[in-house]
């Protein structure tokens, strides 16, 4: 019998046992350092801007971190199991083409965020340098996606180095909160507000759990050997710390100002509040890193854009095409970013929102094919065969995806729509509580009739010579 060769793909590369390495603790630091920006800050912002208090709006982000971090950091241990990007797995669960919805889902996640990454950016600005928003939202996002076309390693480079500079400010933020004195309605368990915290709960677990869509694709260089329990662990660990820490920077600020709506000026007034002269120099950091961060979402937008291109029809990536997909996703992201209202809290909590009605179908599929149906056992090359093991199309996850999302549609709570049973519960939000468990029950059903033992033996047979010289 001949040796199959490697697995060559033009846009999503496997990672071969023999080339993997690293230590699996850091993937803490990893997803600590990657909540340390602006945008985490402004989940934070989110409850208070709702009228909700401090107390109960501290609450509320610890317990929405917990929830999305605790899925989150579930996908992450696909990685070193399969050595693959986290969006190309969903072809088991959805089919070769049918896994072009969740990469939709992957694609609507850049580009919004980079959308409200865009605004804040253009904020910050106006906040520092009374600057013109209609002519700095299309700069700063050109700005990213020229560095996304030429300076992608360099910014990897940047981006850690300043983060370290805003944790460092967020240190000395943390310390100095600690002698502010709130009013007592701040600080009143019995002030609680449905509303508010449910969204905020449910705005901090979207944030969470829209790390998903790459999770994956830092913990695939680990080797194989590493444990589910050890790589959960430390991803957890890590983004539930930097989530938690930095959001709650937001929620103290926008405590200490809640009659002012916009982020920026409160984290400025808030800073300058706690040590006086360091509200400049923190919002000035925090727009470079903002300017990073949207540089990484062009950059895996446009590979993203590609991948979805080459599933429907086999193409060559280049440069040319690369640099005209980031184009593409800048339009689409200014263009939003132009048309944002001035209330940005809402708009981003509408933008966390459709993500949380998104995500939350695949992820119970995702994770319940991966842990209960066929227990981590893949075919990589299976997963590059258009017209292979998982086929074009897989009927069982589109129909727990659509059962899904709908039976959540009643408990949506949105701007543009309330559902009836959301309406009767005075707008809170309980549609991810719903989402999850219909999803997975749907799923398990549908895979009932699947011969999952033979199929993980031909899965095991095609991956025979796989990793030759590992």
């Amino acid at each position: 019998m001949a040796e199959r060769p490697l697995i060559e793909h033009r846009s999503i590369d496997y990672v071969p046992l023999a080339e993997r390495r690293g230590k699996v603790w850091h993937l803490w630091p990893t997803w600590f350092m990657g909540g340390a920006h602006l945008a985490t800050v402004a989940t934070g912002f989110v409850g208070i801007a709702l009228g909700g208090n401090l107390i109960w709006m501290t609450i509320a982000v610890v317990i929405g971190c917990l929830l999305g971090t605790f899925f989150m950091a579930f996908h992450s241990t696909q990685g070193p199991q399969l050595g693959l990007p986290q969006m190309i797995q969903s072809r088991p669960q959805f089919g070769y083409v049918g896994a072009l919805l969740v990469w939709g889902v992957a694609l609507i996640n850049y580009v919004g965020f980079n959308a409200f990454n865009q605004v804040m950016a253009a904020d910050t600005l106006s906040t520092l340098y009374s600057t013109r928003s209609a002519v700095t939202i299309p700069v700063v996002g050109i700005m990213a996606a020229v560095l996304a076309v030429f300076g992608y390693d360099w910014i990897h480079r940047t981006q850690r180095a300043l983060t370290y500079i805003l944790l460092a400010g967020l240190i000395v933020m943390s310390i100095a909160a600690c002698r502010v004195h709130f009013p007592a309605s701040q600080t009143n368990l019995a002030d609680f507000r449905l509303v508010p915290f449910l969204t905020q709960l449910f705005a901090s677990a979207a944030y969470q759990l829209s790390w998903s869509v790459y999770v994956s694709d830092y913990s695939r260089y680990l080797p194989k050997n590493v444990s589910i329990k050890s790589s959960f662990g430390w991803t957890f660990l890590g983004a539930l710390l930097g989530g938690v820490w930095t959001m709650l920077v937001g929620t103290f600020a926008a405590a200490m100002f809640p009659s002012v709506k916009n982020l920026t000026p409160v984290l400025k007034m808030a800073a300058d509040a706690m040590l006086p002269g360091s509200g400049t120099p923190l919002l000035i950091v925090s727009l470079l890193g903002l300017v990073t961060i949207t540089t990484l979402n062009f950059y895996g937008a446009s590979l993203t854009m590609l991948s979805v291109a080459d599933s429907l029809k086999p193409i060559k990536s280049t440069a040319t095409k690369r640099t005209i997909a980031i184009s593409i996703c800048w339009i689409v992201a200014t263009s939003i970013a132009l048309t944002a209202s001035k209330d940005f809290a809402k708009e981003f909590y509408e933008f966390l929102a459709i993500l949380l009605y998104l995500f939350t179908p695949w992820t119970a599929i995702n994770l319940v094919d991966f842990y209960f149906v066929r227990r981590g056992h893949y075919s990589v090359r299976e997963i590059f065969n258009p017209n292979g093991l998982y086929g074009r199309w897989n009927w069982r996850g589109l129909l727990a995806y659509v059962v899904g999302f709908l039976s959540m549609i009643p408990f949506f709570s949105t701007g543009f729509y309330r559902g009836p049973i959301a309406e009767a519960l005075g707008g809170a939000d309980l549609a991810m509580l719903v989402g999850l468990p219909v999803s997975t029950v749907v799923y398990l059903i549908a895979c009932r009739s699947m011969d999952v033992a033979g199929e993980i033996k031909a899965a095991i047979a095609a991956d025979v010579g796989l990793d030759p010289n590992a």
